[in-house]
């Protein structure tokens, strides 16, 4: 019973702290409005000819990326609040508390992924603008998808702040790991664009697969078929996209539990 209400507690905190920063609310819409209505329009204009003349609509496109985007960078940044607790004395006084680590883990698990999830519900806002249209059916299977994508990739971020002692270290580590996660996948470019060895570094991104999930939702089944990704000759559905993302995250949570054991 303890360890349920430590998880809940921790959640619980992460999830007051962030509905308290205005600030971090409000600028959580201006890298997604920088990427889509700003770079996004460029490249559609410069590249694929422009939007609205029946041919290929970049923008539309580019849109699930984007909501993967906000999920990505949010999910991998909750270890922020690792590293800071850990350097004011925080972290020290939760884990001798009397609930298991795994209690903790968990707890900072579900609050990222629930920060992530409320970011990315955010962005529906941009619906109009990137000319979709989304039923209520497929808001919440859209919701659920954002949650579990966000689950996994919050458990690789708690994985890399529970090995690094400064914020300094940290922000360099997730740099390096956030970009190449987001811009080799397809977020931004659809798959027969690129070379045939970027292709295949795409294939074995699991970021690509939660990415490719949110936009079969958004875009329909058959328009998504166009942009999906083969796999040992099949078109990954669904259900195959969120497996191996649930996979992956299973990977990530319980390396990331182990590492919490060991944390001092």
């Amino acid at each position: 019973m303890n360890n349920l209400r430590g998880v809940y507690i921790i959640w619980y905190r992460d999830l007051l702290r962030f509905w308290r920063d205005r600030a971090r609310l409000i600028t959580s819409f201006a890298m997604p409005f920088l990427f889509l209505v700003i770079f996004g329009t460029g490249i559609a204009s410069s590249v694929f000819g422009g939007v609205g003349d029946g041919g290929f609509d970049y923008i539309k496109f580019m849109y699930p990326g984007i909501i993967g985007m906000v999920v990505l960078f949010t999910s991998i940044m909750t270890g922020v609040s690792v590293v800071w607790d850990r350097e004011f004395g925080f972290l020290k006084e939760v884990l001798v508390a009397p609930i298991s680590r795994t209690s903790v883990a968990m707890g900072k698990a579900l609050g990222g992924a629930t920060i992530a999830t409320i970011q990315g519900i955010f962005m529906l806002v941009f619906i109009p603008f990137a000319h979709v249209s989304l039923s209520v059916g497929g808001a919440f299977l859209l919701i659920a998808l954002m949650f579990i994508f966000a689950l996994s990739l919050t458990s690789m971020g708690l994985l890399i702040a529970s090995r690094i002692k400064s914020m300094e270290a940290f922000q360099v580590v997730v740099q390096m790991i956030l970009f190449p996660l987001f811009f080799v996948s397809t977020a931004m470019f659809p798959t027969q664009f690129l070379p045939s060895w970027l292709g295949t570094a795409v294939k074995f991104n699991p970021v690509s697969y939660g990415i490719d999930a949110l936009r079969q939702v958004v875009l329909g089944a058959q328009e998504s078929a166009l942009f999906g990704i083969n796999l040992f000759g099949y078109t990954t559905s669904i259900a195959a996209d969120i497996g191996l993302v649930a996979l992956f995250g299973l990977i990530m949570g319980t390396l990331a539990v182990r590492s919490f054991h060991t944390t001092e």
